[in-house]
């Protein structure tokens, strides 16, 4: 999981890096909140942040309300630090629609079990996202083979998109997932062995 730490403070910065690090987590750092919105819109940017509030350039809350209205669906976890650590504080980092709220001081075990929940959650919404996206592709695989398909009433063979006319088998593959293996059915025995013995 790559983690992205926002601090303009370097000593905390630093301390933050290094337990995040020790913890087996990739850490990318930025000092202020210019440089953690350049992380934050690379194509293969960190999904787990922890912001500072007040930082030079973009504050944390304003961080995060971008990335919630750039990508509303996109899976990302955000952890507020600050030394504001009352109340009004908390709700104003919530409202944001920051995930988690720590203050300053923070105790290593608490940061570290709070970003164990970002971590199973990110893991968990990529999971529910996979697996959305998934049925969606049933859904238009199924969608395939919905609505009236010309059929020719004697050799059965169905005309596509582009008016060519295809074997049914041959139709059905190429809009779903389905194989066929050929063989011959009771009736159709019995038929081929009487042409067989007519023209013995």
């Amino acid at each position: 999981m790559n983690i992205l730490i926002a601090e303009d403070d370097a000593a905390l910065r630093l301390m933050l890096h290094s337990l995040l690090s020790a913890w087996g987590y990739n850490v990318t750092s930025a000092c202020d909140g210019e440089e953690a919105w350049k992380i934050l819109c690379e194509p293969e940017h960190p999904h787990l942040a922890v912001l500072d509030w007040m930082m030079p350039g973009i504050e944390g809350p304003e961080i995060v309300r971008r990335l919630r209205k750039r990508d509303p669906q996109n899976p990302y976890y955000s952890i507020i630090i600050t030394s504001r650590s009352n109340k009004d504080s908390a709700a104003r980092a919530l409202n944001s629609g920051a995930d988690d709220f720590i203050g300053k001081p923070f105790d290593a075990d608490e940061l570290r079990a709070r970003v164990a929940v970002g971590y199973r959650m990110n893991c968990l919404q990529k999971a529910l996202s996979d697996h959305i996206q998934d049925l969606r592709n049933t859904l238009n695989r199924v969608k395939q083979l919905e609505g009236i398909i010309p059929i020719c009433m004697y050799c059965k063979k169905i005309r596509d998109d582009h008016n060519d006319w295809n074997q049914l088998e041959q139709y059905i593959t190429d809009h779903s997932e389905a194989l066929f293996s050929h063989g011959i059915c009771p009736h159709c025995a019995e038929e081929q062995m009487e042409i067989i013995q007519n023209l013995k």
